[in-house]
C-alpha cells in the first residue's frame, strides 16, 4: 500500500471512525456510494488532503469520482502534486 493510502486510510480509520474494521478497507473500498462517508466527512476528508499532501480542490473536484476509494483517492492526489 502507498504512502497515500496509508496515510488516508489511518485518517478514515481513526478520525472519521468508519464503522468498517481495517482489514475491511481496501483499495477499492466505495466510501461514498456506500455512504461510508457522509457529505460532511467528506468534507472534513478533503481538509485533511489539502493540508497533508499540498494540494488544492475545486468546488467540482469533491466527488465520486476523486473520492470513491483509495485507488481513486491516491489517483487524484498524485495527479494534483
Amino acid at each position: 500500500m502507498s504512502d497515500i493510502k496509508e496515510k488516508v486510510k489511518a485518517y478514515l480509520l481513526n478520525e472519521l471512525h468508519l464503522p468498517v474494521k481495517a482489514e475491511e478497507l481496501n483499495d477499492a473500498t466505495p466510501l461514498l456510494s456506500s455512504r461510508l462517508i457522509d457529505s460532511i466527512s467528506a468534507l472534513l476528508l478533503v481538509e485533511f488532503l489539502e493540508k497533508n499532501f499540498g494540494i488544492q480542490f475545486q468546488p467540482h473536484e469533491v466527488n465520486n469520482d476523486n473520492l470513491d476509494s483509495l485507488d481513486l483517492i491516491e489517483t487524484f492526489v498524485r495527479g494534483k502534486q
